[in-house]
Parts: C-alpha cells; structure tokens; sequence
C-alpha cells in the first residue's frame, strides 16, 4: 500500500518528498512507542500480581520506559519546536530527578515514589512529557484512546501526589493507563505513515525563519 503512494506531496509552502529516511523516522518513532507501552503494561501486571515485591522489576521497566520514549520524543514530527524542546526538556528534567532518587535511598525507584510522592515534583516531569506527546496525538490525529490518557495520567499522579486516592482507584487508573497506552500504539502500527511526517514544506518554511 504505501509503495503505491505518490513520492511528491503538495504542501502548504510547497511541493515536498517522502524519502526512505523519513519512512524509516515514523518507524523508530512507533516503535519507541510500542516499547513504552509493553514497558508500561508489563510493570502494571507486575504491580498488581506481586505488589511491593515488584519495585526491583518496576524499577527496571521504568528505565526501558524512559529510554524507549526518549527514542520517540527525538523522532516525533512536531511543527513547533519550541514545543518539541520542551517535551525534551521535562524528559531530561524527570530522568534526571529519577537518577537522584535512584541513589539517594537504598529501596528500589518504583518503592520511593510510591512512598514518597513528594518526588514526583521532579521525576513527574517525564510524564508531563507523554502527556503532552498525546496532546499532540490527539489535536493532530483525533484518537480517542489519547483523549482519555491526556487527563488520565495528570490524575493519578497529581491525585497521588495529595493523597487524594485510594490504593483501589489508583489501581484502576493505572491499568487504565497502561491499556490504553496498548490500543495506543497499536493503531499507531496501522496508520499511514505520510500523516506523521507532516508537511516537510512548513518545517522547510519554519527553519528559514
């Protein structure tokens, strides 16, 4: 289906290329996506299965989490990028807060934040990231699944931050989270690539300005 694509696309500034290189972007960008969300969905089944006894596992899906949505915030195509270094900003801002954490107390990351929900005021920068990657999801593409997730993941972190959920609801957002993180990258997997490479024309009109 897409080799029959044409290879010259009207812009709003001008006609513009797909090449392979840009093909190749969209397909790294998914697949940090696709990590994210296993990384996401396998540290939410862990969580409920063994409970605290799953911080050390948890903890290490975080990371794969953060280095996988690390790949996808580098190739996302975003018209604004300002907006774009700012998404990487608040990821460098929360890996960094997560890195501190890490060492500073002996108990696993996933243990800390859970008893500690002050530290979210710097490791929750990482998530104010993917919020605002399905921001952008949803504006541009209309996905319901990211509808939901944009104020989904504020609320539990937000409501755990003031103790204002108990552990069952917290529960249920995050698994809510995590399947629709799922659904999420996977229709991502199915939608033509050419829309999440956008018009190569503005990004062209935006760099001479």
């Amino acid at each position: 289906m897409e080799q029959s694509e044409p290879l010259i696309y009207q812009g709003q500034f001008g006609d513009f290329t797909i090449t392979e290189g840009d093909r190749l972007g969209v397909k790294v960008y998914r697949g940090g996506l696709g990590v994210a969300a296993v990384c996401m969905a396998l540290a939410t089944g862990l969580l409920l299965w063994q409970g605290e006894a799953a911080a050390g596992a948890v903890t290490v899906l975080y990371a794969c989490f953060c280095a996988a949505f690390a790949v996808s915030l580098l190739t996302i195509h975003i018209y604004m990028k300002a907006l774009h270094r700012v998404l990487q900003l608040f990821w460098l801002i929360g890996v960094a807060s997560s890195v501190w954490f890490a060492a500073a107390y002996a108990e696993p990351l996933a243990l800390v934040l859970y008893r500690h929900p002050a530290a979210f005021w710097g490791v929750g920068f990482v998530f104010a990231a993917l919020v605002g990657l399905f921001f952008k999801e949803a504006v541009c593409f209309d996905r319901l699944e990211t509808k939901f997730l944009t104020p989904l993941v504020p609320a539990l972190i937000l409501g755990h931050m003031a103790g204002l959920w108990p552990a069952i609801v917290e529960q249920y957002l995050l698994v809510a989270i995590a399947a629709l993180m799922v659904i999420f990258a996977l229709r991502k997997v199915f939608q033509p690539i050419p829309p999440d490479i956008g018009d190569k024309s503005v990004f062209e009109h935006l760099a001479q300005q």
